[in-house]
């Protein structure tokens, strides 16, 4: 199946893992701070879906995404490592920076 996104992902087994990039506070029309979102997802859609769900279950209000990409590796320095794995494992890892 194609897919009209940019960052479709096909390669059997392995997940695609987004990062997805914004803004999010807790407290509506608060000072926004930056988010990192890093999971395992099949396209886009489905990658942004899951994002905004997991930003509202951890109390946060508003939330503006700003960019989506595929992660191609592991990355090597924390926190990102640490939330790579969890998103092979499944996790929607929300790295915040209040």
């Amino acid at each position: 199946m194609n897919s009209d996104n940019d960052n479709y992902h096909d390669s059997g087994d392995a997940p695609a893992i987004f990062i997805i990039i914004g803004q999010t506070n807790r407290r509506k029309g608060g000072e926004m701070s930056p988010v990192h979102v890093m999971l395992a997802a099949p396209d886009e859609d489905t990658a942004v879906r899951l994002c905004l769900d997991a930003l509202s279950a951890k109390g946060f209000a508003e939330a503006d995404l700003d960019q989506i990409g595929l992660i191609d590796g592991a990355p090597s320095e924390e926190p990102h490592a640490s939330a790579y794995q969890g998103a092979l494992e499944g996790e929607v890892a929300v790295i915040a920076f209040d």
